[in-house]
Protein backbone atom coordinates (compact mmCIF):
# COMPACT_ATOMS: atom_id res chain seq x y z
CA UNK A 1 0.00 0.00 0.00
CA UNK A 2 1.76 3.15 -1.22
CA UNK A 3 1.57 6.62 0.20
CA UNK A 4 -0.11 9.05 -2.16
CA UNK A 5 2.38 11.83 -2.68
CA UNK A 6 1.06 15.37 -2.35
CA UNK A 7 0.81 17.25 -5.62
CA UNK A 8 2.94 19.95 -4.03
CA UNK A 9 5.00 19.46 -0.88
CA UNK A 10 7.06 22.44 0.23
CA UNK A 11 7.82 23.85 3.67
CA UNK A 12 7.26 27.38 2.41
CA UNK A 13 3.57 27.58 3.32
CA UNK A 14 1.17 29.59 1.17
CA UNK A 15 3.65 30.11 -1.66
CA UNK A 16 1.46 30.70 -4.71
CA UNK A 17 1.91 28.84 -7.96
CA UNK A 18 -0.32 27.89 -10.89
CA UNK A 19 -2.08 24.53 -10.67
CA UNK A 20 -1.03 22.16 -13.45
CA UNK A 21 -4.71 21.71 -14.40
CA UNK A 22 -4.74 25.29 -15.67
CA UNK A 23 -1.41 25.57 -17.50
CA UNK A 24 -2.68 24.65 -20.97
CA UNK A 25 -5.80 26.80 -20.66
CA UNK A 26 -3.78 29.81 -19.50
CA UNK A 27 -1.37 29.43 -22.43
CA UNK A 28 -4.24 29.29 -24.92
CA UNK A 29 -6.07 32.25 -23.41
CA UNK A 30 -2.77 34.12 -23.09
CA UNK A 31 -2.26 33.77 -26.85
CA UNK A 32 -5.84 34.91 -27.45
CA UNK A 33 -5.26 37.91 -25.17
CA UNK A 34 -2.14 38.85 -27.12
CA UNK A 35 -4.03 38.47 -30.40
CA UNK A 36 -6.88 40.71 -29.22
CA UNK A 37 -4.45 43.35 -27.97
CA UNK A 38 -2.50 43.29 -31.25
CA UNK A 39 -5.70 43.41 -33.32
CA UNK A 40 -7.15 46.34 -31.40
CA UNK A 41 -3.97 48.38 -31.54
CA UNK A 42 -3.45 47.56 -35.21
CA UNK A 43 -6.98 48.31 -36.38
CA UNK A 44 -8.23 50.92 -33.91
CA UNK A 45 -5.05 52.44 -32.54
CA UNK A 46 -4.55 54.07 -29.17
CA UNK A 47 -7.95 55.43 -28.19
CA UNK A 48 -10.64 54.84 -25.58
CA UNK A 49 -12.22 51.95 -27.53
CA UNK A 50 -9.00 49.93 -27.66
CA UNK A 51 -8.23 50.78 -24.04
CA UNK A 52 -11.68 49.57 -22.97
CA UNK A 53 -11.48 46.28 -24.90
CA UNK A 54 -7.93 45.61 -23.75
CA UNK A 55 -8.96 46.39 -20.17
CA UNK A 56 -11.87 43.93 -20.34
CA UNK A 57 -9.86 41.03 -21.80
CA UNK A 58 -7.03 41.72 -19.34
CA UNK A 59 -9.46 41.62 -16.40
CA UNK A 60 -10.95 38.33 -17.66
CA UNK A 61 -7.50 36.82 -18.02
CA UNK A 62 -6.56 37.98 -14.52
CA UNK A 63 -9.69 36.26 -13.14
CA UNK A 64 -8.66 33.05 -14.92
CA UNK A 65 -5.13 33.24 -13.50
CA UNK A 66 -6.58 33.85 -10.03
CA UNK A 67 -8.88 30.83 -10.41
CA UNK A 68 -5.98 28.47 -11.11
CA UNK A 69 -3.89 29.57 -8.14
CA UNK A 70 -2.49 26.68 -6.14
CA UNK A 71 -1.02 27.81 -2.80
CA UNK A 72 1.46 25.54 -1.06
CA UNK A 73 -0.01 24.68 2.34
CA UNK A 74 1.08 22.43 5.19
CA UNK A 75 -1.39 21.76 7.99
CA UNK A 76 -0.06 22.89 11.36
CA UNK A 77 -1.29 20.77 14.27
CA UNK A 78 -2.22 17.20 15.24
CA UNK A 79 -4.01 15.26 12.51
CA UNK A 80 -5.47 12.49 14.69
CA UNK A 81 -9.30 12.67 14.65
CA UNK A 82 -9.01 15.96 12.74
CA UNK A 83 -11.06 16.80 9.64
CA UNK A 84 -9.84 19.84 7.71
CA UNK A 85 -11.60 21.84 5.03
CA UNK A 86 -11.07 20.18 1.64
CA UNK A 87 -11.52 23.51 -0.14
CA UNK A 88 -11.42 27.28 0.10
CA UNK A 89 -14.90 28.77 0.24
CA UNK A 90 -17.85 29.36 2.54
CA UNK A 91 -19.79 26.92 4.73
CA UNK A 92 -23.32 26.85 3.31
CA UNK A 93 -24.76 23.70 4.94
CA UNK A 94 -24.38 21.99 8.33
CA UNK A 95 -27.11 19.40 8.83
CA UNK A 96 -28.00 15.75 9.25
CA UNK A 97 -28.93 14.07 5.97
CA UNK A 98 -29.69 10.64 4.57
CA UNK A 99 -26.69 9.57 2.47
CA UNK A 100 -27.98 7.01 -0.03
CA UNK A 101 -25.09 6.43 -2.44
CA UNK A 102 -22.58 4.73 -0.15
CA UNK A 103 -23.41 4.74 3.58
CA UNK A 104 -27.20 4.32 3.30
CA UNK A 105 -27.66 5.88 6.73
CA UNK A 106 -27.82 9.24 8.50
CA UNK A 107 -24.74 11.40 8.28
CA UNK A 108 -23.68 14.87 9.32
CA UNK A 109 -22.96 16.93 6.21
CA UNK A 110 -20.76 20.03 6.07
CA UNK A 111 -20.87 21.72 2.67
CA UNK A 112 -18.36 24.28 1.37
CA UNK A 113 -19.28 26.42 -1.65
CA UNK A 114 -16.53 27.78 -3.89
CA UNK A 115 -17.09 30.86 -6.02
CA UNK A 116 -15.01 31.94 -9.00
CA UNK A 117 -12.55 33.89 -6.83
CA UNK A 118 -11.67 30.90 -4.63
CA UNK A 119 -8.81 28.47 -5.12
CA UNK A 120 -10.39 25.38 -6.71
CA UNK A 121 -7.77 22.83 -5.71
CA UNK A 122 -9.19 20.26 -3.26
CA UNK A 123 -7.35 18.62 -0.37
CA UNK A 124 -7.81 15.29 1.44
CA UNK A 125 -9.81 16.14 4.61
CA UNK A 126 -8.43 13.48 6.96
CA UNK A 127 -5.78 10.79 7.22
CA UNK A 128 -6.53 7.13 6.59
CA UNK A 129 -7.06 4.71 3.72
CA UNK A 130 -9.13 5.37 0.60
CA UNK A 131 -11.91 2.79 0.39
CA UNK A 132 -13.90 4.05 -2.56
CA UNK A 133 -13.57 6.49 -5.46
CA UNK A 134 -16.52 6.86 -7.82
CA UNK A 135 -17.70 9.37 -10.43
CA UNK A 136 -21.38 9.98 -11.14
CA UNK A 137 -22.67 11.87 -14.17
CA UNK A 138 -25.46 14.35 -13.60
CA UNK A 139 -26.78 17.87 -14.09
CA UNK A 140 -24.98 21.19 -13.84
CA UNK A 141 -27.33 23.19 -11.63
CA UNK A 142 -26.08 25.98 -9.38
CA UNK A 143 -23.80 24.34 -6.82
CA UNK A 144 -25.32 26.18 -3.84
CA UNK A 145 -28.75 24.56 -4.38
CA UNK A 146 -29.58 21.70 -1.95
CA UNK A 147 -30.34 19.24 -4.78
CA UNK A 148 -26.89 19.76 -6.27
CA UNK A 149 -25.48 17.17 -3.83
CA UNK A 150 -27.51 14.36 -5.36
CA UNK A 151 -28.40 15.56 -8.87
CA UNK A 152 -25.28 17.28 -10.19
CA UNK A 153 -22.24 15.61 -11.68
CA UNK A 154 -20.07 14.53 -8.77
CA UNK A 155 -17.18 12.42 -7.56
CA UNK A 156 -16.94 10.80 -4.13
CA UNK A 157 -13.93 9.76 -2.10
CA UNK A 158 -14.53 7.58 0.97
CA UNK A 159 -11.79 7.44 3.61
CA UNK A 160 -11.47 5.10 6.58
CA UNK A 161 -9.42 6.68 9.37
CA UNK A 162 -6.89 4.69 11.45
CA UNK A 163 -9.56 4.52 14.19
CA UNK A 164 -12.22 3.02 11.91
CA UNK A 165 -14.40 6.07 11.23
CA UNK A 166 -15.55 6.56 7.65
CA UNK A 167 -15.60 10.02 6.06
CA UNK A 168 -16.77 10.90 2.57
CA UNK A 169 -15.74 13.94 0.56
CA UNK A 170 -17.94 14.62 -2.46
CA UNK A 171 -16.78 16.97 -5.22
CA UNK A 172 -19.80 18.54 -6.94
CA UNK A 173 -19.87 20.36 -10.27
CA UNK A 174 -21.76 23.65 -10.48
CA UNK A 175 -23.56 25.57 -13.21
CA UNK A 176 -20.26 26.59 -14.82
CA UNK A 177 -18.18 23.56 -13.87
CA UNK A 178 -17.70 21.02 -16.64
CA UNK A 179 -14.86 18.91 -15.31
CA UNK A 180 -14.11 17.26 -11.98
CA UNK A 181 -10.61 15.86 -11.53
CA UNK A 182 -9.98 13.36 -8.72
CA UNK A 183 -6.44 12.19 -7.92
CA UNK A 184 -7.34 9.80 -5.08
CA UNK A 185 -7.15 6.08 -5.85
CA UNK A 186 -8.75 3.17 -4.02
CA UNK A 187 -6.44 1.28 -1.65
CA UNK A 188 -4.01 4.12 -1.13
CA UNK A 189 -3.10 5.62 2.19
CA UNK A 190 -4.00 9.29 2.30
CA UNK A 191 -2.84 12.16 4.46
CA UNK A 192 -3.83 15.70 5.26
CA UNK A 193 -1.79 17.95 2.88
CA UNK A 194 -2.39 15.53 -0.04
CA UNK A 195 -4.28 16.98 -3.00
CA UNK A 196 -7.59 15.22 -3.61
CA UNK A 197 -8.42 16.84 -6.94
CA UNK A 198 -9.59 19.95 -8.75
CA UNK A 199 -12.97 21.26 -9.93
CA UNK A 200 -12.96 23.65 -12.86
CA UNK A 201 -15.14 26.71 -12.15
CA UNK A 202 -17.96 27.30 -9.61
CA UNK A 203 -18.62 24.25 -7.46
CA UNK A 204 -18.78 22.81 -3.93
CA UNK A 205 -17.41 20.02 -1.76
CA UNK A 206 -19.59 18.14 0.75
CA UNK A 207 -18.06 16.26 3.66
CA UNK A 208 -20.13 13.46 5.25
CA UNK A 209 -19.23 12.69 8.86
CA UNK A 210 -20.43 10.15 11.45
CA UNK A 211 -23.24 11.37 13.69
CA UNK A 212 -21.89 12.78 16.94
CA UNK A 213 -18.90 14.40 15.27
CA UNK A 214 -17.96 17.75 16.80
CA UNK A 215 -18.37 20.45 14.14
CA UNK A 216 -15.84 23.27 14.48
CA UNK A 217 -17.24 25.72 11.92
CA UNK A 218 -20.41 27.80 11.60
CA UNK A 219 -22.75 28.60 8.74
CA UNK A 220 -21.38 31.41 6.62
CA UNK A 221 -17.83 30.93 7.89
CA UNK A 222 -15.07 31.17 5.30
CA UNK A 223 -12.73 28.21 5.08
CA UNK A 224 -9.15 27.79 3.92
CA UNK A 225 -8.44 24.42 2.34
CA UNK A 226 -5.98 22.25 4.27
CA UNK A 227 -5.95 24.79 7.12
CA UNK A 228 -9.41 25.32 8.63
CA UNK A 229 -10.46 22.52 11.01
CA UNK A 230 -14.10 21.79 10.23
CA UNK A 231 -14.66 18.85 12.60
CA UNK A 232 -13.22 16.58 15.30
CA UNK A 233 -14.11 12.89 15.14
CA UNK A 234 -15.03 11.15 18.38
Amino acid sequence: MSKQKPLIHNKRRNKIRIHHEGVHMLIIFGLLWAAVVGLMLGLVGFNWISYMVIGIVTALYAILVNFFRCPVRMFQGPTTKTVVAPADGKVVVIEEVDEEEYFHDRRLMVSIFMNLTNVHANWIPCEGKILKVAHQNGNFKAAYLPKASTENERSMVVIETPHGEKVMARQIAGAMARRIVTYAEEGQECFIDDHMGFIKFGSRVDVYLPLGTEVCVKLGQKTVGDETIIAKLK
